[in-house]
């Protein structure tokens, strides 16, 4: 017979958790805009939480295109992220507060002998804090910048907000509403204000498949300006805030 604390010691929380993801979308979106020239990229990543609430992680991509179509870098072709922060709850929230950092390896964004030069580029790795409240099933996020965003120069303070929530459809089946907002500091690569900022916004349908398997399929759209966000360089006329919709899939071990 098992005894009352022996049960009781096999359900108790771990002391942490490791766990890692692997899986492919067929168009890598950031906040709605285009990564990967409308193409697949391969995605991994890993992360670690203690029962403390601190946490740290690392995620990757690959077949990033836009350093080089946007930017005018002759270099950057892959993405890797950063990230750690504190969950805890309060007054009945769950609140999640952290940095993340996206970095391009051997991007030369921003380079005197670029096509994009430096006079409107910088380098293109960028850093956020973020704080994020949840609710019931909703949650809303706010990430600030630090330093210039992406590479665009003079964009110091960058911001985005960020509501979701997540909707058990049963079977397996997650709804998935979102809406951003991003603005950006009036730069040297826009002469008039605003230019910049838009409104994102998706809706994703996820299915748990079981064994760590799962796929996924979202709507997404932007009210992005083409005068902004359209390539200037290697893929001249592309307008990287179109809708589409992008099908994924992720096994978690």
């Amino acid at each position: 017979m098992i005894s009352g604390q022996v049960l009781a010691q096999s359900a108790a929380v771990p002391e942490s958790t490791l766990i890692f993801n692997v899986g492919a979308v067929s168009d890598y979106r950031f906040r709605g805009i285009q990564q990967s020239a409308g193409l697949p990229s391969v995605q991994s990543g890993v992360d670690y939480a203690h029962k403390s609430g601190v946490y740290v992680g690392a995620w990757g991509a690959s077949g990033v295109r836009w350093v080089k179509e946007f930017n005018g870098a002759t270099s950057g072709d892959y993405e890797i992220d950063l990230y750690g922060g504190y969950k805890f709850e309060a007054l009945g929230l769950g609140f999640d507060v952290g940095a993340i950092t996206y970095q391009y390896p051997g991007n030369d964004s921003g380079g005197a002998n670029t096509p994009g030069g430096s006079v409107n580029y910088s380098k293109a790795d960028t850093y956020e804090g973020y704080i994020g409240v949840t609710y019931s099933v909703a949650t809303l996020k706010y990430s600030q910048g630090v330093g210039d965003f992406l590479g665009n120069k003079d964009t110091n303070g960058s911001r985005y907000w960020d509501l979701s929530a997540n909707f058990d459809l049963g079977s397996g089946f997650t709804l998935i509403p979102h809406v951003g907002t991003q603005t950006l500091p009036t730069n040297s690569t826009s002469n008039t204000a605003n230019t910049a900022n838009y409104t994102d916004y998706a809706l994703t349908l996820a299915k748990d498949l079981g064994n760590g398997l799962s796929v996924s399929i979202a709507a997404i759209g932007s009210d992005a300006k083409r005068s902004f966000y359209t390539n200037t360089y290697t893929n001249t006329g592309r307008f990287l805030g179109d809708s589409t919709v992008v099908v994924g899939v992720k096994y978690t071990f």
